[in-house]
C-alpha cells in the first residue's frame, strides 16, 4: 500500500502566476484612474472658461439694455456706456485686450477688473442711428471666443439700447 501525502497550499509557479495576473490588473486600473483625473481637469478647465464667458456676456447685455447711452466713437474691442445722463458720469467700459486675451471692466475706478480670461476674439459692433444731429446707438452686438486648450467656443449676444427706442 501506497501511501502518498497531498500537501495543501499553492506552488511557487501558480504564486508567480497570480501575482503577474495581478500585477497587470492593479495597473489597467490605475491607467484608468489617471485617465480619468486627466479627463476631469480638462473637463473643468474647459467649463470654467465656458462659464465665465456667458456671465460676462449675460452682465454686459443686461447693463446695455438698462444704459443711458453707449459711445458710438469707440473701437470694436471697446464698448463705453453711460448710466446717467450726467455729463460727469465717466462711464463704465468693456475693454478686449488681445495681447493677454482678457476681457476687462473699467468702471469709474479706473481699475481694470478681469471679467474673462482665455479670450481669443471679441467684437462689439454697434448699430447707430442719427437723431436730430445726434448719433445715438441703438444695439450693440457681441461676439466672442474664448479657447482653452484645443476646445474653441463662439459666442454672440445683442442688446438693445432700451431708452433709444423711440
Amino acid at each position: 500500500m501506497s501511501t502518498k501525502k497531498h500537501k495543501a497550499g499553492f506552488t511557487i509557479v501558480e504564486l508567480l502566476i497570480s501575482l503577474a495576473i495581478t500585477v497587470l490588473l492593479l495597473t489597467a486600473v490605475a491607467i484608468a484612474v489617471n485617465a480619468s483625473a486627466m479627463n476631469y481637469k480638462e473637463n473643468k478647465s474647459i467649463f470654467d472658461t465656458v462659464n465665465s464667458a456667458r456671465q460676462a456676456l449675460y452682465r454686459i447685455t443686461t447693463q446695455l439694455r438698462t444704459a443711458e447711452a453707449v459711445d458710438p466713437n469707440t473701437a470694436n474691442n471697446l464698448c463705453t456706456f453711460f448710466q446717467s445722463s450726467d455729463p460727469n458720469d465717466p462711464g463704465t467700459t468693456y475693454s478686449y485686450d488681445s495681447s493677454d486675451n482678457t476681457l476687462y471692466l473699467i468702471d469709474s475706478s479706473s481699475v481694470p477688473y478681469t471679467l474673462c480670461e482665455n479670450v481669443t476674439a471679441m467684437t462689439f459692433t454697434k448699430n447707430s442711428a442719427v437723431v436730430d444731429d445726434l448719433t445715438i446707438v441703438k444695439s450693440v452686438q457681441i461676439t466672442m471666443t474664448v479657447s482653452d486648450g484645443n476646445i474653441t467656443q463662439n459666442f454672440s449676444a445683442a442688446a438693445v439700447i432700451r431708452r433709444n427706442l423711440e
